[in-house]
Order: C-alpha cells, then structure tokens, then sequence
C-alpha cells in the first residue's frame, strides 16, 4: 500500500526519504504536530508548494448563517468552521540571496522523520547552491504536550564549503486573510468538484486585527473574530546561536510579523534560528489579555531553556506509550502503522481539556473542525482504558453542552436533551438534517461513552455529580421521541411494543426510518443506564441523589418509565432470512450488487443523488455490525454470525469508520482473514490515503478504530456489563499480541501467543477479576495470571458475498436480486403489462 523506498517501515519513526509535490496534501497531514489545543500542519517551513497552509486551534471558530435552499421549521440556521489561524511556521533560508526552493533547488539528501518517541518533526537536507556551496538545514518543529499553548521551531544552517551571506526570515502570518508574498491560494493544485467532507469558504474577512507590536526579537498580533466574537493572541520570540556575526531586521503590521536575521556565515560555523510560539484563544477575553498571557507562557520557557523542553517532551511521551502501546510480534510495518495511529489519538486529544475532538483533530479543516459521534463511540474508549483523564475531559465536553441540548430538544418537541450531530459551540450545524438530526443515535453514544469510562475506571464521583444529568437527560428524550403500539403478540405480558420512528442510523446511505436497529439498541442501553444510575445513586449517595432530583426535576417513577420502554423496545428480525433488519422497511428494498459497481463510481455519495442511494440495500458504513459489537451481549453467535455475512456484502466501506467494526465482527464471528484484510484497509487508510482526502487531515476516529480492532478485535475484550473478559482471535501470521489497559486505576498488561493468554497486574494497584472463554480469575497486584487458549476460534474461509443469497426471498415471498442503477436514454418497454392486467385495448 506504501511506497517503502521512499516511506520506509521504521517501529518508531515515520520517514520520508524524498521530496514529493503530487502528494503534498497527504504528507502535510502525516507530518502534522499538534497536542489536542494546537495542531501544525505538515508543511515545509519555507512557506510554499503547500496544499493547505494549516495552523489550527481546537474549538477556534466563526459562525456564518446557513442559506437552505427551501428553509423549514427547526433546521440548523448558523453553520460553525474552524479558522485557519496565524501561521508561525515560516522560517525561510536564503543563501546568496538565493532562496531554498524545493521544486528547484538542487537537493543531494533529503530526509524527514516524524519521531513518535520524542514528538519531535525533523528534516534535515543537503543543498548545492547554483554557486556551487553545499548548504545543509536541519529544521526541527514540536508542539508541546506540557505546555498546551507552546510551539517550538529551529532551523540551523551551516555552508559546509565556503564562506556565504545566510539569511533567515521568520514570519507569522494571517493566512485566513492576508496574502504573503506568494498568493493566498494554494500553491499545489486542489482536486477539483463536490466533496460534502470539506470545510466552508468563507468569503468576508474572518479576523478582525487588534493589538500588534514590536519588542525587540519578540512579535506580537491578536485579532477579534468577526461573527462569534472569539478572540487570539499569537506571541513569538527568537534565540540566534551562532558564532558567526549577524544582524536583525524586524516588521510588523497588522496581518505579518517578520523578525529576519542577515549572517556573515563562515564556511562550516552553524546558525541556529529557535522560534518559541505561544496561541491563546478565548470565547470572551479581550485580545490584549491572551497577548498577555502569550507573554507568560513565553517568559517560562525561556526561563526554562529549550533543552529543557525537549527533554519534557520526551519524558511525556515515555509516560503515554507506557499507558498506550501495542505491540504486535514480528510485523514492523504494522508496528508504525499502529504507533502512528495511537500517536494522533495523542496529538488529537492530550491537551483538548474539555473541549471536543475534532473528526480530524488539529491536522487539517476537514468537516469544517466539527466534532461527531466518532469521539464517543470510536476513540473514547482508547482514552478510557489507557488515559482515564482525557476520556473524562471529552465527557464534560458533553455535560457543557447540556444547555444547548435541551434547547435542542425543545425545538424538536421532545423532553430532555438532544446533542448536536455536529457542531463546535454546542448548536447544531448541520445544514442537511436526513443524515444530520435525524441520527438521534447521538444521545446513546454518548451515554454509552459516559458508561464506558465509568465501567473502566469505578469513577462514581463523576457519575454523580455531571455524568448522571448526560443519563438522565439522553433517557428523557427517548421517552418522549418513542412511542407504544399493541399488538396480538404479548411483549413483557403487557400486549404492547415500545418503537422509535424517523430517524437515521450510522449507515447515512440510509435515512429517516423507523425502528432502525442500531437506534433501538442503544436506545435500550440508554435507557436502562439512566435508571439505573438513578437507583444506584438513591443507594449510595442519597444527598447526590436528592440534589440530582432538584436539579433536573427528576419525577417519581420517571426511571421505572425507562426500564419499562427498555423492556418492550421492538427490535427487528426476518424469521424468513434469519437476520436483523437494519430497520423496519430495509429488506423491501431492492439489493445494490456492489460487486459488479465500477471502481470510478466509488464512493457511491460523490457519484450519486441520494434518492437513488436510498432505494437500495446498500450501507456506508457497518450499522447493525456496530450494534453487534457494542451490545454484543444482547445477541447470540448464531445472530452475529448470519448478520455479518448477510450485511458485509452489502457494505462499500465508503466511511472510514466501517472497517475497523467489520474487521472485529469478522474476527469474532470466524472470518480470520478477513478480519486482518479489514484491519490493513484501516490501519493505512491516511498512511496510504486509501480514500484519497488523507489531505484534508486524519481520519481520528478510525485511528481510534484501529485499537479497538487490536484490542477486542484480534485482543478480544470486552466490559459487558461491567465484567472485563477475554476470547482472543490473534491472526495465524502473528506470533504475539501485547496491549495494556487500566482497569479501576490498576494497569494490566495482556500478552496473547497461538496457546496462551498471559495477563500481568502492576504491583501499585488493586486485584482485578476478569474471565477467559468464560472461566474466572483473579490477578492480584505485581501477579500474573496464564491462561492455556485451545485455539483462536473458528475459523471460515473467504468473505461473505451477493452471490450466498441464492433463492432466498423476503417475508412476502419475494425473490431478492441485486442489481447496479443504470441511466438510459430511451423509455423502457415492459412487456407483457398491458395484455394480462388491462386487455389487448386498454
């Protein structure tokens, strides 16, 4: 999937070996820097051939009305995006006046190394002038994980074989709205045509320029945005080490810094150039405040060395790979695949603080900077089991936004609360409400997240005091949205069935149904989560309790409602097929035969009109697969295994998020190969740009995706309810599988060969119960506990396919058929209509 002579596999390390200017976009976003508040883009600091010159700050948005073409009750009026902040990156180097150019210049190494072990982005290459001097430049670029509004950036130079006039321009500037000397636009050309997955162009000016000064080395610039009011600051200061003798040459306006420093190089004598940036933004604060607080952070790290800083780095990142890593025996591609994955989940999400986590973190402005669902169901756990605190940060995200989900709700008529499908600010920005609102499911991913790190880490004291009004809010909604229809059958005794209509589920190539599968699922948790954190509370906390109930008005018997709706939710099944519908009319519809679909028509929602998506049996992404996986424990392997194989083949893996469930279900269910094939289509989906808008920045929640895969897919855990437990499935080309989890604040350490299962506790903690296929263990603390495994479980052959259908036909009797929408130019004839149902004259 990689080219390696240029990517080369390295366990710890992603390396470039050659410069590239097709694929800028990809490499921009596999270089990225960030720590969850700031992220830096990829680009080459001379500040050119860039295919997105990207400098982004977690939460750093303006607002702008939506214009629907035909407006409607309740739709989303104020669209949100991420802004291109103040870019600090540029450091540029002239040799003889001759700038370094990589399109032309005369390069003879080139080397660029993203090191996951001391995140730190370095390049280093050697230039030949056209005079004839051989220049080398190392540039190195970090953004703190300590020090959340804290970059760092240097560039040495040495002339290795005479004597030269360097210069060195740093730049801060205001790309979202200046122009530099080269264009505001892009200098690498973008793809043309429709792509719902990329931010909004704003056309007005978006920051508004308040204080800006000059103070010796060190710039200054703020602005005010325009419509959202939020403010910024960017302060940056410089350090020249070098023994040859220099000057400086300083510029500021309103929209550019320049601090350019002119050397009198001697031939092998360095100059070294350190940039130390600071980014404060706020909701409210005045401008000059964060420019004073950008002074402070400046000020510490000075005071504190860079040497220091770098050292600070590397102790943080000791301590995260110690909580996160996985290994995986004898496959070192596999290994920097997966190193690189849990590596963004870090820079996506360490230093987020109670803000969200953007679908692509800091690295780019895909999907405008929004945050989704993908953050509660694909990397919450990830954070929950290896760093509890980033996990609970992400949940009080949540709990913040309460207010404007209950506005939310009200509007849609319902009690409760109702989260955003997406937005930064809380309000709903999702202008196309079939696939945006009407996912509901929302509601119980996040309370299904909020159970999650509460099973993990024992974290009652959270629970109670925020996480509870999540619960209770979320289950309200169902209550209202739901509705009850008798029936001849009996359900609970009671003749009546409990039905959640007009709404979307994961899979977006299908939308506003009733009784959507994966809905009614998590429904049901949701539901049963908050009644009985309701009871658990009344028992073990009664004064949280009794605040809970003034606080949110909570009514007697309000959770015996829940548990009564949980109970008699309808959750469907074909007896005639022997599967789960994905929802109540999914099976009327006519089979899309995705085998025999042209590669150029891939994927489906850029080629067509979503009328004729939603005629069909044919999923973005794994829907009921998913609800097979979070609530396996509802269904039996008989049902996994007959589900899987009749939706996998109708699946395109148009989404990102599809494979990483796939490949689960496919492990557990038998499909080992598949399960692996899955799990490479996942793993190297933005290393190997496999649905080509890598560009845009990375797909977050697959890399998250890509450790649950590890760790329940192939590791096979699982926390129903509340019980950790293993069945691995480890692939037969791998010899070993290592991962750790923190289970109630003790760190586990699991390691799965073909015969055995061996789980080691850390002295410091407690004993920790947990099950093995079913039979029960206790590892107390500094033990370890071996588990003989007789095999890996079944095992199937191939993949599911259209073709397995075969006679099979729907409750009504039909025949199921697949078949591809075709264009005609002429009318179809069909024959035979009017001579047997009209006459010969009709």
């Amino acid at each position: 999937m990689i080219d390696r002579d240029r990517f080369p596999v390295d366990p710890w390390r992603l390396v470039e070996t050659s410069f590239g200017l097709d694929d800028a976009g990809v490499t921009e976003t596999l270089f990225a820097v960030g720590n969850g508040y700031l992220g830096l883009r990829g680009n080459h600091p001379e500040g050119r051939f860039a295919h997105e010159h990207g400098t982004f700050i977690n939460g750093f948005h303006e607002t702008f009305p939506i214009r629907h073409a035909e407006q409607a009750y309740g739709f989303a009026e104020v669209g949100q995006t991420i802004i291109n902040a103040p870019d600090a990156k540029v450091m540029r180097v002239y040799v003889d006046d001759e700038p370094l150019s990589l399109d032309v210049a005369d390069v003879r190494e080139y080397e660029r190394v993203l090191d996951m072990r001391e995140g730190v982005l370095r390049r280093r290459i050697v230039w030949v002038t056209p005079s004839g001097k051989h220049v080398r430049i190392d540039f190195e670029r970090l953004v703190s994980f300590e020090e959340k509004h804290l970059a760092l950036m240097s560039v040495e130079v040495t002339v290795l074989n005479a004597d030269a006039p360097v210069t060195i321009n740093c730049q801060i500037i205001n790309r979202q709205d200046g122009e530099d000397v080269y264009g505001g636009t892009p200098t690498v050309p973008r793809k043309a045509g429709f792509d719902p997955r990329k931010r909004e162009k704003l056309e007005e000016r978006v920051l508004q320029a308040q204080e800006y000064w000059q103070d010796k080395l060190r710039s200054a610039l703020s602005y005010r945005v325009t419509e959202s009011g939020m403010t910024l600051a960017v302060v940056a200061d410089h350090i020249v080490e070098t023994e040859n003798e220099y000057t400086a040459r300083t510029l500021v306006e309103p929209d550019i810094a320049k601090n350019v420093f002119r050397v009198q190089a001697k031939s092998g004598v360095p100059v070294r150039v350190t940039k130390l940036v600071s980014y404060h933004t706020s909701r409210g604060v005045p401008a000059r405040e964060l420019v004073d607080r950008g002074r402070r952070t400046l000020d510490r790290a000075m005071s504190e060395g860079v040497a220091r800083l770098y050292e600070r780095q590397r102790v943080w990142l000791d301590g995260f790979w110690n909580r996160s890593d996985v290994r995986i025996g004898g496959h070192d591609d596999l290994q920097q695949a997966t190193r690189w994955c849990l590596f963004q989940l870090a820079q996506a999400t360490a230093r987020a603080d109670g803000l969200g986590v953007p679908a692509k973190g800091m690295t780019g402005s895909g999907y405008s900077g929004h945050y989704f669902w993908d953050t509660e169901i694909y990397v919450l756990p990830f954070l929950a089991y290896t760093t509890p605190l980033w996990a609970r940060n992400a949940l009080r995200m949540r709990y913040l936004m309460l207010p404007a989900a209950r506005r939310r709700a009200f509007q849609l008529n319902e009690a409760g609360a109702l989260f955003p499908w997406r937005t930064i600010n809380g309000e709903e920005a999702s202008a196309y409400y079939a696939a945006g609102t009407a996912q509901y499911h929302i509601n119980a991913d996040v309370s299904y997240a909020l159970a999650k790190y509460v099973r993990a880490t024992g974290d009652d004291e959270f629970l109670f005091r925020e996480g509870v009004d999540i619960a209770v809010e979320t289950a309200r909604l169902w209550a209202t949205l739901g509705f009850w229809r008798s029936s001849d059958g009996v359900v609970d005794g009671e003749g009546e069935s409990f039905h959640i209509h007009g709404v979307t589920g994961p899979d977006e190539y299908t939308t506003v149904v009733n009784d959507n599968l994966f809905t009614n699922v998590m429904a049901r948790f949701n539901l049963r989560f908050a009644a009985r954190t309701v009871r658990d509370m009344a028992e073990a906390d009664g004064e949280a309790y009794r605040e809970m109930v003034d606080r949110l008005g909570l009514e007697p018997g309000e959770e015996e409602g829940w548990e009564r709706a949980a109970e008699a939710m309808h959750i469907p099944f074909s007896p005639a097929l022997g599967i789960h519908p994905q929802d109540h009319v999914f099976l009327e519809r006519e089979i899309w035969d995705l085998e025999n679909t042209p590669p150029d028509k891939r994927p489906l929602l850029l080629h067509f009109h979503p009328l004729v998506i939603y005629r069909y049996q044919v999923l973005k992404q794994a829907d009921v697969v998913l609800a097979l996986f979070l609530q396996g424990n509802h269904f039996s392997d008989e049902d996994k295994l007959a589900d899987f194989e009749y939706y996998d083949a109708l699946t395109t893996g148009d989404s990102t998020l599809s494979a990483v469930v796939q490949a689960i279900l496919a492990a557990e269910v038998g499909y080992q190969d598949l399960a692996l094939e899955y799990f490479r289509q996942s793993i190297f989906v933005d290393l190997a740009d496999l649905h080509h808008n890598a560009a845009d920045g990375v797909h977050v929640a697959s890399a998250g995706g890509v450790w649950t895969a590890l760790v329940s897919g192939f590791g096979g855990m699982r926390d129903h309810f509340g019980e950790l437990s293993f069945d691995p499935r480890l692939p037969v080309s791998w010899p070993s599988l290592e991962y750790v989890l923190h289970w109630h604040g003790t760190r586990l350490e699991i390691t799965i060969t073909r015969d055995q299962l061996r789980l080691r506790a850390d002295a410091d903690g407690d004993p920790v119960g947990f099950s093995v296929r079913g039979t029960g263990y206790i590892v107390g603390p500094g033990e370890e506990v071996v588990v003989a495994l007789d095999g890996q479980g079944p095992v199937i052959a191939g993949r599911p396919s259209l073709q397995e259908l075969g006679e099979a036909r729907r409750e009504d009797g039909s025949l199921l058929s697949a078949s591809v929408p075709t264009v005609t130019s002429s009318i179809p004839i069909i024959a035979g209509v009017a001579d047997t149902e009209h006459g010969a004259d009709a």
